[in-house]
């Protein structure tokens, strides 16, 4: 096909995108297929269908760009030569990755519905070092600061400008839509939940099939970039949300002690 072709029928694809996983998948496929000629172009089309279709129709590109992600990542890893210095569509999306989610979460209430799961894809993201961990948590500050001045501002007193703009941009999804989106998130959520035990696929292809104990992996860190191994993605992640030792660990500690470790004339624990 020549390349208006390709940007004719990849965008065609992308109205008919909704939350199942064969509809994204067909999307991802038609995009890594058509990357080497048209990449850029088709990237393009992303962003436009990002900037100018419903709410609804946004997240569903978001979540499209996660899986289109992890499709490159695992195509990167199984290249041969030169293909494997290429993350494909991932370093379009972090290059764009603040316009996209200005666009999937737009400014006031209208993107209210989507603020919650675009949250939990980029949190994703950070985790798995998708995209680099510094770029995602400057997107997402500038999601908690836009909730912050929304919730500064008072909803029942709004100001005629305002309330006409109100009136005029966000009037209330008919009932089909409504219902639409709530099986279409279920859907997504489901998604997400099957996927949040999986770990970071590795950036690095040369220690791909390498399958060593971790007492023997080298010592990597976040520096690393593209060589940082997956097991020590995980251990920072752990890292990071374990809390400091304080007086209620002391007595969880003491607790199991005294458990496993009865005083004197006491009877044995109970292992039933």
């Amino acid at each position: 096909m020549d390349p208006f072709e390709v940007r004719m029928q990849f965008l065609a694809l992308l109205r008919r995108l909704n939350a199942s996983q064969q509809s994204i998948q067909r999307v991802v496929g038609f995009a890594v297929k058509y990357f080497p000629g048209c990449g850029e172009d088709l990237w393009d089309c992303i962003v436009e269908e990002c900037q100018k279709g419903s709410v609804n129709s946004r997240i569903n590109i978001l979540y499209f760009l996660d899986s289109l992600c992890e499709t490159c990542l695992l195509v990167k890893t199984r290249a041969k030569g030169q293909d494997r210095e290429s993350n494909l569509y991932v370093n379009l999306v972090a290059r764009d990755l603040g316009k996209i989610v200005e666009n999937v979460v737009p400014k006031g209430r209208q993107g209210l519905p989507n603020l919650v799961s675009t949250r939990q894809i980029l949190q994703s993201w950070r985790s798995k070092r998708v995209i680099d961990p510094q770029t995602v948590d400057d997107v997402l500050t500038s999601l908690d600061d836009r909730q912050t001045a929304l919730d500064a501002t008072n909803p029942s007193l709004p100001t005629s400008s305002s309330h006409h703009h109100h009136h005029h941009h966000h009037a209330p999804l008919p009932r089909n839509e409504v219902f639409k989106r709530i099986e279409e998130d279920r859907e997504r959520h489901k998604r997400l939940r099957e996927r949040r035990w999986v770990q970071p696929i590795t950036h690095n292809p040369s220690s791909y099939h390498q399958l060593l104990l971790a007492s023997f992996m080298p010592l990597t860190s976040t520096g690393d970039g593209a060589q940082e191994l997956t097991i020590d993605i995980e251990f920072e992640n752990e890292w990071e949300t374990t809390s400091d030792w304080n007086e209620d660990d002391v007595e969880a500690a003491t607790e199991e002690a005294d458990l496993c470790f009865p005083a004197e004339g006491e009877g044995p624990m109970d292992l039933s």
